[in-house]
C-alpha cells in the first residue's frame, strides 16, 4: 500500500558497486594535457617568391610543350599523310635512270666497254643474293628492320661523331637509315626537269643537300615510304637505284659490269665489294682501285660476321678469297675506241639516250691488246725517263673498220683527250704519197725523174720561198721511187707545182682528208693538218686500191629487247680517185721507204709492208704510216704543247712503234702478198745501175770542184 503522503526516494539506480569501487568510478580524471602547436617557420620571402616563379614557368612550360607537341604531331601527321598519298607504286621507282644506257661489243660480240646510265635490270630483295642483301644491311642500316623509318639513336650517334670530330652537327657522318637514304635516291619524289636544272649533276646535287629543312623533309618522306611499302619493297627501291660506281646503277648492273654475272649469284666477297662501293662509289669502284676496294670489302665482311650474318670460318675464307674483276672489266679495252664511237654516233642513241641501247662495234680485242703493249714497250725501253711525249696509234682494215685505237700513253681511261681523233697536227712527209699519187694518175710513173737542184719560188704576200731536203744536199736526177724512198723535199714539191697544186688538193680530199688544206707550195710537203684518224684512212684508201675511206667503228646499233638492228654498218669504201693501176704502183714505191728507206726500221721479218714516214717542221710531229696486205697502221709522236722532239723523226720512234704494233698484230696469221706492182727486177736493177753511175759522177764533179775551189758546188 503506498503511502502517497510520504516523501518520495529518488530516482537513482541501485548501489551495485561497493563503495571502493564505486568511489574510483565516480572519481573524476584530470583531464589530458594538450600539447601545444609549434607554429610554422617563415620561409625567406625572396626564395618563396623565385620558388612560385619557377611553378609558374613550369607550368606555362607545360601548357606550351603539349600544345606545340600536338600541333608538331598533327602537322607532320597530315605531311605524312600528303606524302603517302602521292608515293606511286612500286614498280615506277625501280629505275630512277634519267637516260639509258649504251654497252659496246667487239667485232666478235663481246662485251668490252659500257657507257651512259647502266642498268642491268630490276632486282627485288628477295631476287639477290642473300649475302648482298645482307651486307647492305650490315654497312649502312644494321637496325632497319627494327625503325620506322629513323634511327634516333643513328642520328644521336652520328651528331656525337660529327662534333667529336670537329664539324657541325649535320656535317659529316648523317645517321641516315636506308629508308632516307631511299627517299634522297627518289629525290623526294622530285623528277628531273632540264628547265628547272642545267644539266642532269645539278639536279643531283640539288637532291643531295645536307640542310635542316632538307633532313626534315627526308625524314617526312621515310616515315611514309615504310607506310606505304614493306622493309622488302623499301630494300628493292635501295638495291635498284644506287649508283655502284663505273656507271652502273643498281646492284644488277654492277655485278654484271664488274663480275660478269648476276646479282642472285655472288659470293660473300663479291656481295661484300658491292655493299662497300655504297659508301665512296667512284673512288672506291674495283676498275678505279681493286686494291683499295677489296679493303673495303674485308670491313663489310667482317661487320657481317659481327651482326651473325656470317661465321668466323665463312668470314675468313672470303677475306682469304677476295673478289676479282672479270676478264672484261679487268682488261677495260678500247676506252679512246668507246669514246670515239659515242662522239661519232647518233647523239639520240649514244650521248642523249633514254634507251638502253647495244652497239656493236668494228673492234678486235686482241688488237687492241697489241697496240697498247707495242706503245708501252717502246716507252718503257726507247723513251727517257720523265718523257711528257705522247703517242697515238690507229688500226683499220683497207675498207676502213678501226680495228684499235690508242689515243694517248694511258690507254685506261674514259673521256680522255684522244690524240687519234681531236689533235689535228702538220702531216709533214707523211702527205707525199698523195703527191705522187697524183702524178702516177696523170701518166707518169716510179722511173720517171725530177731534177734535184736549188730551186725557189716566189710567193705573193710572202716572198722567196726556197725548199731544202733534209740533208741540206741535191742529188741531180733522181726518180720518183727514190723522191719518196728518201723522202726528198724538192723534188716533192716541183712534182706538186709540175701536175698543179689544186690536183693534188684534189686527191688528197678525195682519200679523206677533210681539214682544210693549204694554199701555197708547202702543201707538198705536209703544211697542212690533219687526225691520225683521216691519215690512216687515207693510206688504207691505196692499199683497197685507190678508192675513198671512211673510218668507221659502229657495224650495228639496237635497242635492248629487240632482235632486229635500228641502224646498220655506218662507213666503209667509197668512190674512187686514182685507178687501181696508180694504187698498184705507188703501193710498190712505198715498200721501197720500208724496204731500203727512210722507214727501214718498219720492216718486218715475214711479210712485206709499205708506208711513209713523216716529220714536221722543227720536229713538233713524227709520223709513220703503212699497211700490209690486211692492216693499216698509222702512228703520230709529239707533244701536246707543240714542244719540239729531241733527236725524233717519222723514220725513228714512230716506225719502231709501227713495226713493234705489226708485229704482234700479225703474229699467228698467215702472210698474204702486199698488192703492189713489182717492175721486172732487170729494169730495176738496170735503172738502179744508171742512178748509181749518175750519182757516182755527179760526187766525182763535186770532190773535183772543193779539191779546185775548196768549196761545194
Amino acid at each position: 500500500m503506498s503511502k502517497s503522503g510520504g516523501k518520495r526516494p529518488p530516482l537513482v539506480a541501485e548501489r551495485r558497486y561497493s563503495k571502493s569501487r564505486s568511489a574510483k568510478a565516480t572519481r573524476r580524471k584530470p583531464a589530458t594535457k594538450r600539447r601545444r602547436r609549434t607554429p610554422a617557420r617563415k620561409r625567406n620571402p625572396i626564395v618563396a617568391f623565385f620558388l612560385r616563379i619557377m611553378r609558374w614557368c613550369l607550368r606555362v612550360i607545360w601548357w606550351i610543350t603539349w600544345r606545340v607537341t600536338a600541333v608538331v604531331a598533327l602537322v607532320v601527321g597530315l605531311s605524312v599523310g600528303y606524302v603517302y598519298a602521292t608515293l606511286p607504286d612500286l614498280a615506277q621507282l625501280l629505275d630512277g635512270r634519267a637516260r639509258g644506257s649504251v654497252t659496246l661489243l667487239d667485232r666478235e660480240g663481246e662485251v668490252f666497254a659500257w657507257r651512259g646510265d647502266q642498268f642491268g635490270g630490276e632486282v627485288t630483295a628477295d631476287t639477290v643474293s642473300k649475302h648482298l642483301k645482307n651486307a647492305v644491311v650490315a654497312t649502312e642500316d644494321k637496325r632497319f628492320y627494327r625503325h620506322f623509318g629513323i634511327s634516333p639513336r643513328g642520328i644521336a650517334s652520328a651528331v656525337r661523331i660529327n662534333l667529336s670530330e670537329g664539324r657541325g652537327p649535320l656535317s659529316g657522318h648523317g645517321g641516315s637509315t636506308i629508308t632516307q637514304q631511299t627517299a634522297k635516291l627518289l629525290c623526294l619524289g622530285v623528277e628531273y626537269d632540264k628547265s628547272k636544272w642545267k644539266d642532269e649533276a645539278a639536279y643531283v646535287n640539288d637532291c643531295r643537300r645536307g640542310s635542316m629543312s632538307r633532313k626534315i623533309k627526308e625524314a617526312v618522306y621515310a616515315l611514309a615510304m615504310e607506310l606505304k611499302y614493306t622493309k622488302g619493297q623499301i630494300l628493292s627501291i635501295y638495291l635498284n637505284r644506287a649508283y655502284m660506281g663505273g656507271g652502273a646503277y643498281g646492284a644488277e648492273a654492277a655485278s654484271q659490269r664488274y663480275f660478269g654475272k648476276s646479282s642472285a649469284q655472288v659470293n660473300p666477297s663479291e656481295a661484300a665489294m658491292l655493299a662497300g662501293l655504297l659508301t665512296a662509289p667512284s673512288s672506291l669502284a674495283p676498275t678505279s682501285n681493286l686494291k683499295r676496294s677489296q679493303d673495303r670489302a674485308a670491313t663489310v665482311l667482317r661487320l657481317m660476321y659481327e651482326q651473325g650474318y656470317l661465321t668466323a670460318k665463312q668470314m675468313r675464307e672470303a677475306q682469304n678469297a677476295p673478289a676479282t674483276l672479270s676478264a672484261a672489266a679487268k682488261a677495260q679495252t678500247g676506252g679512246y675506241f668507246a669514246d670515239w664511237v659515242m662522239d661519232s654516233g647518233p647523239e639520240f642513241f649514244t650521248r642523249d639516250t633514254t634507251e638502253d641501247v647495244i652497239i656493236r662495234t668494228t673492234l678486235d680485242q686482241r688488237i687492241q691488246k697489241a697496240a697498247e703493249d707495242a706503245l708501252d714497250y717502246i716507252f718503257e725501253n726507247k723513251v727517257r725517263d720523265g718523257s711528257k711525249a705522247q703517242a697515238a696509234i690507229v688500226v683499220m682494215s683497207a675498207d676502213g673498220a678501226v680495228r684499235a685505237m690508242v689515243g694517248g700513253r694511258d690507254s685506261k681511261v674514259v673521256g680522255a683527250f684522244n690524240r687519234a681523233t681531236q689533235a689535228k697536227r702538220q702531216t709533214g712527209s707523211a702527205f707525199k704519197p698523195f703527191v705522187y699519187a697524183t702524178a702516177l694518175e696523170l701518166g707518169h710513173g716510179w722511173d720517171s725523174v725530177v731534177v734535184d737542184e736549188p730551186y725557189c719560188l716566189n710567193i705573193p704576200g710572202s716572198g722567196r720561198w726556197c725548199p731544202e731536203n733534209y740533208t741540206r744536199k741535191h742529188y741531180g736526177r733522181v726518180r720518183l721511187v727514190d723522191a719518196l724512198r728518201n723522202s726528198l723535199n724538192v723534188p716533192a714539191v716541183k712534182v706538186s707545182e709540175s701536175v698543179g697544186r689544186e690536183l693534188v688538193r684534189e686527191v688528197a680530199t678525195g682519200f679523206g682528208i677533210d681539214n682544210e688544206l693549204a694554199e701555197g707550195p708547202a702543201l707538198a710537203l705536209g703544211a697542212s693538218e690533219s687526225t691520225l684518224l683521216e691519215m690512216t684512212g687515207a693510206y688504207a684508201g691505196i692499199l683497197n686500191g685507190g678508192s675513198s675511206v671512211t673510218p668507221y667503228g659502229l657495224t650495228e646499233l639496237r635497242l635492248l629487247g629487240d632482235d632486229q638492228p635500228t641502224m646498220d654498218q655506218t662507213g666503209g669504201i667509197g668512190e674512187r680517185v686514182i685507178q687501181e693501176a696508180a694504187a698498184r704502183e705507188l703501193t710498190w714505191m712505198m715498200y721501197q721507204v720500208v724496204n731500203n728507206g727512210t722507214g727501214s726500221r718498219a720492216k718486218l721479218p715475214d711479210r712485206d709492208a709499205a708506208g711513209k714516214t713523216g716529220t714536221t717542221q722543227a720536229a713538233r710531229d713524227a709520223w709513220f704510216l703503212g699497211f700490209t696486205a690486211d692492216y693499216v697502221t698509222g702512228v703520230w709522236m709529239g707533244y701536246d704543247d707543240n714542244t719540239p722532239l729531241t733527236g725524233v723523226t717519222g723514220g725513228g720512234l714512230p716506225a719502231e712503234i709501227w713495226h713493234e704494233t705489226m708485229t704482234r698484230v700479225h703474229e699467228g696469221t698467215p702472210v698474204h702478198a702486199l698488192p703492189m706492182t713489182r717492175p721486172a727486177p732487170k729494169t730495176v736493177e738496170r735503172q738502179d745501175q744508171r742512178q748509181r753511175q749518175r750519182r757516182n759522177r755527179g760526187n766525182a764533179i763535186e770532190n773535183l770542184l772543193r779539191d779546185l775551189f775548196g768549196t761545194n758546188r
